[in-house]
């Protein structure tokens, strides 16, 4: 912590740590979103909630809020914060990166320098065609949206990426300058391992499926060769839901 302000980190992880409190018995018979000042708000029992950090939980677009809403409205007897994809996402929001904008922007624009796309196998043969054809859609599209190239590399060496490139993502990343938009950018980043997957979900240039197919082209390979892992299943469907809502909340912040 530097003057008061909390780092990136030590924000993130605090709203982590907090959906990680013990599970709570269900105190709401209803959950619903309502009109609040610059912004919706989540309504349980008609009363409006707060986030871990005691912020008040109000998200930028109804549809969001009623998204937040049914998340709650689904739960059980229990609540489930890890069934809550969307709720984490508004209390990383609110508790960590609406603090730490500057710090976000430079944790995703860092992954231009060494995104996923541009390490390519070099063999078996199969493998480096299904990363050709996963990868080079997203270098064109890097291409056409924002007017760079990015180099390749074969095998894991890494190798420098042009100044020019680098700027131009960072730019792309800044133009999130809504805190609900970057953390969910910031998700599509991490979970993926590129941030031109995150841009190109983000811009509508290609499809959550797509997007997360193409993350895991690697991953994929080897499950056909050796197997899946039980746990490891499990682990990669939990992070699909994340991936889906943090690709949901940029559409929902374009809705009404």
């Amino acid at each position: 912590m530097s003057d008061g302000v909390p780092n990136w980190n030590e924000s993130i992880k605090q709203a982590q740590v907090n959906m990680r409190a013990p599970v709570l018995k269900r105190f709401y018979k209803s959950a619903q979103a309502g009109e609040a000042e610059n912004g919706f708000a989540l309504l349980l029992d008609g009363r409006p909630t707060r986030t871990p950090a005691k912020a008040k939980l109000i998200v930028p677009t109804r549809t969001l809020a009623q998204a937040v809403a049914a998340e709650w409205q689904a739960q059980g007897e229990t609540i489930q914060p890890a069934t809550m994809p969307l709720t984490r996402l508004a209390n990383s929001a609110l508790d960590g990166v609406a603090h730490t904008m500057a710090a976000t922007v430079e944790e995703i624009a860092g992954f231009a320098g060494a995104d996923l796309v541009c390490y390519r196998a070099l063999e078996p043969e199969a493998l480096a065609a299904r990363q050709a054809a996963a990868f080079d859609p997203l270098l064109a599209f890097a291409q056409a949206a924002l007017g760079v190239r990015f180099l390749l590399a074969g095998g894991i060496m890494h190798v420098p990426q042009p100044e020019a490139s680098l700027k131009a993502v960072r730019a792309a990343v800044e133009a999130h300058d809504d805190p609900f938009a970057l953390t969910a950018l910031h998700g599509l980043t991490s979970l993926s391992g590129s941030v031109l997957i995150a841009l190109a979900v983000a811009r509508e240039a290609m499809t959550v499926e797509a997007a997360w197919a193409a993350a895991h082209v690697d991953e994929d390979y080897q499950i056909e060769k050796w197997g899946a892992d039980e746990e490891a299943t499990a682990r990669r469907a939990a992070r699909a839901r994340e991936f889906a809502a943090a690709a949901f909340t940029l559409e929902a912040l374009r809705r009404p």
